[in-house]
């Protein structure tokens, strides 16, 4: 119950949801905890509140469910992180700041996502995970302009590895209890990501024979 319940609180409340959208967010729910193969459609159907004919209306199965939550999320993503790298053409700082804010709300808005992200991905057929996966290099891409115009004459192959371990830090939300309140991790997460990519990148003097 409480799973559902986290499920159906999960999304925001700005448009009416349709009945399609309430039984992702519950499937997404109960994937996040438990696992994909821990759950049946059964097992959605009953949190849902839905015999299994209307259930299958909606989606055709497990693994239509997993691809509807997460292209959409990775398609957003994307969006989102042009239109904030491009908040700011003149000032790279800018906009490193304006994505890093951007991924923090939707690394806590949407923990269940992202454990889906790193747990299930794989649980995909090959057409839509190579989709996903093409979304994701594509947002990185974002992240390694920004960083790279932000620290002249950094690689962008050492530009991608900040980008990664920044989503390292950012994508915990899963994992963070509820001892902190939503606006102080947020700007734990916010100030730790800014203070990783704004640390120099030199690499260190190379020491010299004796």
């Amino acid at each position: 119950m409480a799973v559902e319940q986290q499920a159906r609180g999960a999304a925001g409340t700005a448009r009416r949801r349709s009945r399609r959208d309430e039984i992702l967010e519950i499937a997404v729910g109960l994937f996040a905890a438990r696992g994909y193969h821990g759950v049946s459609m059964d097992d959605i159907g009953a949190a849902a509140g839905v015999t299994g004919p209307a259930l299958y209306h909606h989606f055709a199965g497990k693994e239509a469910m997993l691809a509807a939550a997460l292209i959409p999320v990775s398609e957003g993503l994307l969006a989102g992180g042009r239109e904030r790298a491009a908040d700011h053409p003149d000032d790279p700082r800018g906009s490193l700041e304006s994505l890093i804010d951007f991924h923090v709300e939707f690394a806590l808005a949407n923990p269940a996502v992202i454990a889906l992200h790193l747990h299930e991905l794989d649980r995909l057929p090959d057409e839509p995970r190579r989709r996903i996966r093409r979304l994701q290099r594509m947002y990185v891409e974002e992240w390694v302009a920004v960083l790279t115009a932000l620290h002249p004459g950094l690689p962008d192959g050492a530009a991608r590895v900040l980008a990664h371990a920044a989503f390292g830090l950012m994508n915990s939300t899963p994992f963070l209890g509820g001892e902190v309140d939503r606006r102080r991790r947020a700007e734990l997460l916010r100030g730790a990501t800014l203070a990783a990519l704004l640390a120099p990148t030199d690499p260190p003097d190379t020491p010299h024979a004796p």
